[in-house]
């Protein structure tokens, strides 16, 4: 990895209710404000929020969702590829994806490079209990694990509640992602918000970039922002309000783990990925694998 800027969007969603007209509406919001951070930081990675095409609720049947959207690439990445090859950069944007059938919808994100193609594509693995298509929502989950290669360094995806666990971004983490990508929608508290990335950060010495949706979508649910960057010692780099807008960050590998605390004259000693118990984890494999669920009532 290299020091580069990295900067992470926050965008409310079009009003109404879903339409063509709507999503383009929101991809046009999604170049425009893209323009304009690079311009303002120079940002070389851009994080945009989870299903900024289409805002997160979409409240619409399954059906009418995946007419909507496109396949992965296509005209639901099109304009933010573009933007991508006319600026130089590195964009992560989220969006839902049309999958092989009619009503088979993904949550996904997509990381593309500085000459606007698609290098990565990421299906959200743990889909929120509203959205799960087996809970009555409108997400399909995926089950693959991506990071990366860039001129940047190694970049992880994961989307919002994904950063609720704790596994996905260590497997990111051994495959050698220096920095993990965000995209948000979330619904929950801002302390929730925080505490799992940086707990996520902490735990694999790594950056994280999220971007956390503002403003108010189809459905008619609120979101609060706060998208921050978060160092690989847990230390909230750049943290934004409500409004749409976007914070930047330098992300250094000179200075990532350079102290024990932010600003500390002591250096830091321990890695948390190097210092992980091998032979623990290998006795109690089969406790990780097995299905369990909390004791509380819930």
């Amino acid at each position: 990895m290299r020091a580069f800027t990295a900067a992470a969007i926050q965008l409310a969603p079009v009003p109404g209710p879903l339409s063509p007209e709507s999503v383009r509406k929101n991809l046009d919001k999604c170049v425009d404000f893209t323009r304009r951070c690079v311009d303002a930081t120079g940002a070389e990675l851009v994080v945009l929020p989870e299903s900024a095409t289409t805002g997160f609720t979409p409240d619409c049947p399954v059906e009418e969702l995946w007419d909507l959207v496109s396949e992965l690439p296509g005209p639901v990445t099109e304009p933010v590829q573009q933007v991508a090859r006319d600026l130089g950069v590195y964009v992560v944007l989220g969006t839902y994806e049309r999958g092989p059938e009619r009503g088979v919808v993904y949550n996904s994100s997509v990381l593309i490079d500085r000459g606007g193609e698609v290098i990565g594509v990421y299906r959200k693995t743990h889909p929120f209990c509203t959205e799960h298509v087996d809970g009555g929502g409108w997400v399909t989950p995926g089950n693959t694990v991506t990071v990366c290669d860039t001129d940047l360094g190694r970049i992880g995806m994961i989307i919002c509640f994904d950063g609720d666990y704790p596994e996905l971004t260590r497997i990111q983490a051994v495959q050698g992602a220096e920095v993990i990508a965000r995209p948000s929608a979330l619904l929950r508290s801002a302390d929730i918000w925080e505490l799992t990335s940086r707990a996520r950060a902490y735990d694999n010495h790594v950056y994280v970039v999220g971007a956390n949706a503002t403003g108010v979508d189809p459905a008619g649910v609120l979101y609060f922002g706060n998208s921050h960057i978060v160092t690989p010692n847990a230390h909230i780099a750049a943290k934004a309000a409500s409004h749409e807008g976007w914070v930047s960050a330098l992300l250094d590998p000179a200075t990532a783990l350079a102290s024990l605390t932010p600003g500390s004259n002591i250096g830091q000693g321990f890695d948390h990925l190097r210092d992980r118990n091998l032979d623990l984890i290998r006795a109690h494999r089969d406790e990780l694998e097995r299905p369990a669920e909390t004791s509380f009532p819930h």
